[in-house]
């Protein structure tokens, strides 16, 4: 084992692992998951994800192998460590969002016996179904004809109730929620506490809520009530069955670390990671805490709005949602010509067309304060990476600000120049259509080396 390895990864054995078979290169499915790689990687899947056979295409190409590290410093639900662990390439994430930091943490905790799994859900859904038949609720909606008449169904405090979007889960399906989600506090101690928390957190958004994703989060069709307990025991099995698939790969080291990218200092030690390969945020207006925001609520991962603003002081700023009144990220990128044109032809089209709101105001200057944190990020990398270190950046093309193009890979690379990083090229990944312009946007991926 080397010394770099024994620093991130004490007492942990690392075998060797091979590569997997590289999947077609369809434009139209090139981001889709692929059958076989649904084990882990399925059991909780962020709606933006980036497919893990990308990350075995650069795993492959940067020459990695058990010897190396691989880090994500935007780890979000865990593709690149999960593929890592598959690949026996050791691989360590850091990620902000407590429900994102579950998924990672989770899926690559195959360390639970199959069997043991399924009997403590078992145990758990039996109190849970007790609970509910002793209040007149079946948890089959086809039984629940007068539940509708239950008294002092289940809810959430108003202060927390007000974190979610309004219809994102209907009061039934919240009362059977709320009675699993106590019965597992309970188990807390339990080591299959994790999993069973994602497990549910999967069916929340759209299963037993009512949310939908097109590509923004909102609310859909409202089902009145849905199966919760049985629902989530076949979750609990599927995963059973992937645990007792991966258990020869269980001993390659792998985890996920509560962090900022934009400050990796004490996370990371000196010169250990070999090579990054991750997907950043763009800059748009997707606001990641509002897309996990109902499994977050309800399992208790964000508290109130004053825990909500904490969060989201910890991302790279990346909308206008997570812009706070000290924010100083542009300073990085005060003399960059190219990211201050961009920033300047926003607010001009802001002007021209009287768009006057507040959130249309930040526009040019959310624009600044993202490459401003990709540039603070860059920095405390660097400190991380060994000599020769080789990095992948899946990033697309924004036009979402008063359709003023952004390149983010073009501007991205320039800002990595100016931190002492060699770039080596920007690769294709896929073209996505534009409805606001009518125009081809680019998703690349930005080929780094550190040259120590």
């Amino acid at each position: 084992m080397r010394a770099n390895q024994q620093e991130l990864f004490k007492g942990q054995r690392m075998p060797r692992q091979p590569a997997t078979s590289r999947p077609s290169r369809r434009n139209g499915a090139i981001n889709n998951l692929l059958p076989m790689d649904r084990p882990a990687h399925d059991w909780y899947r962020f709606v933006l994800s980036f497919p893990p056979h990308l990350v075995r295409d650069y795993a492959d190409r940067f020459e990695l192998n058990s010897d190396s590290v691989l880090l994500d410093p935007f780890c979000g639900t865990g593709t690149t460590i999960v593929e890592g662990k598959k690949l026996g390439i050791p691989a360590v994430g850091v990620e902000a969002v407590p429900l994102s930091l579950l998924a990672s943490q989770t899926k690559v905790d195959w360390n639970p016996n199959p069997n043991r799994l399924k009997a403590h859900a078992k145990y758990v859904a039996e109190r849970v179904l007790t609970v509910l038949e002793s209040e007149g609720v079946s948890d089959d909606p086809d039984e629940n004809q007068d539940a509708g008449r239950v008294a002092n169904l289940r809810s959430l405090p108003e202060m927390t109730s007000k974190l979610l979007l309004k219809g994102s889960i209907s009061p039934l399906p919240l009362h059977k929620v709320l009675a699993l989600t106590e019965t597992l506090e309970s188990e807390k101690d339990s080591p299959y506490y994790r999993h069973e928390l994602l497990a549910l957190a999967k069916l929340l958004p759209s299963e037993i809520g009512n949310l939908r994703f097109g590509p923004e989060v909102g609310v859909g069709v409202m089902k009145q009530d849905a199966p919760v307990v049985s629902s989530w025991l076949s979750q609990i099995w599927r995963m059973a069955n992937d645990l007792s698939a991966l258990s020869a790969m269980r001993e390659t080291p792998a985890k996920a670390l509560a962090g900022d990218a934009r400050n990796l200092g004490g996370l990371l030690a000196p010169q250990t990671v070999d090579a990054v390969i991750c997907s950043p945020p763009y800059p748009n207006e997707k606001d990641y805490l509002r897309i996990v925001r109902l499994e977050s609520v309800l399992l208790s991962l964000i508290d109130d709005k004053l825990h909500l603003r904490t969060l989201k002081q910890r991302l790279v700023r990346s909308n206008t949602r997570g812009i706070y009144k000290g924010d100083e990220d542009d300073n990085w990128v005060r003399s960059n010509r190219n990211i201050s044109k961009v920033a300047e032809e926003i607010e001009a089209r802001r002007i021209a067309l009287g768009k006057d709101s507040g959130f249309e105001r930040a526009y040019h200057r959310v624009t600044k304060l993202y490459f401003g944190g990709m540039a603070r990020h860059f920095q405390s990398l660097s400190q991380a990476l060994r000599p020769g270190a080789r990095l992948a950046y899946v990033v697309g093309d924004q036009a979402s600000y008063l359709r003023v193009m952004i390149r983010t890979g073009k501007l991205l690379a320039e800002v990595a120049a100016s931190q002492g990083y060699e770039v080596e090229g920007i690769d294709l990944f896929r073209t996505r259509h534009a409805t606001a312009t009518s125009e081809q946007l680019r998703e690349e991926v930005l080929l780094l080396r550190w040259p120590g």
